[in-house]
């Protein structure tokens, strides 16, 4: 099957998605069948793994989906797309893309970073390494350096209510519980340092399953997305059915040099 028959040399290569004038086909299957699956996570899971996800896995991808969905307007992507959808009354497609944009290392990234750090301390568990150890040892490192552990703590949750569904659907999933007993293992030793406890949230807690399905870390943040795609269209729809033009306002404080003065 040939992505373009009319065209004797072809610029582009991919192993996604196949077409004719009568055929389509992604990763080797009819999209046909495809429409069938009844699960859109489904053929995500299956893009970007290549192999079609179990039972127990397709109720596990599809529910770090809904845990990514929204969380309400004041995170920078659904605040993103009301501001733009308050501004540009004319382009839904504006502000969607627009919260989209608003995604990044400190918003919907930590899942990528956690999952990198589950795998290089997995891989020092595989060479016989204690977990409690590696868990302090992964603490202390990103303590001499300043940063924020991914996957930990949250603004508004003194326990991230998703965490715990996610782990379970896991397990009953059949799916090595490695990654998230090492997750658990980082928890603790945390809390040990700090003496207050910043529970797993829901970006540790994707990693941990996605590192046990084997995905790759930049997974963790396109999951993110996938799944956020929604709250942001339902927000920017929102704002342009239910709000008038221009109606977004917020503090605003000037404290640079008072008028007439020299720098």
């Amino acid at each position: 099957m040939s992505t373009d028959a009319g065209s004797a040399q072809i610029g582009w290569r991919s192993a996604i998605t196949a077409f004719d004038r009568e055929r389509i086909s992604t990763k080797g299957w009819p999209i046909e069948e495809l429409l069938t699956w009844g699960n859109y996570a489904d053929v995500a899971f299956l893009m970007l793994s290549g192999r079609r996800p179990t039972e127990s896995e397709s109720r596990l991808f599809n529910a770090v989906l809904i845990a990514s969905a929204d969380h309400g307007p004041t995170s920078p992507s659904t605040l993103a797309a009301r501001v733009i959808a308050s501004g540009n009354r004319r382009a839904l497609e504006a502000a969607i893309a627009g919260g989209i944009l608003a995604i990044g290392d400190a918003h919907g990234g930590a899942g990528e970073e956690a999952m990198q750090m589950l795998r290089d301390g997995l891989q020092q568990l595989s060479g016989g390494a204690d977990r409690d150890q590696v868990a302090a040892d992964i603490v202390a490192r990103y303590a001499s350096t300043g940063r924020r552990l991914p996957g930990l703590g949250h603004r508004f949750h003194d326990k991230d209510p998703r965490t715990a569904v996610l782990w379970a659907l896991s397990a009953k999933a059949g799916l090595p519980q490695e990654p998230i007993d090492l997750m658990a293992a980082i928890e603790t030793a945390l809390a040990a340092r700090l003496n207050r406890l910043l529970p797993v949230n829901v970006d540790g807690a994707i990693a941990a399953v996605l590192v046990s399905m084997d995905f790759m870390p930049a997974v963790g943040r396109i999951a993110f997305i996938l799944g956020r795609c929604a709250g942001i269209a339902t927000h920017a729809l929102e704002e342009l059915t239910r709000e008038r033009p221009m109606r977004i306002k917020f503090p605003y404080r000037y404290d640079g040099p008072e008028s007439g003065s020299t720098s």
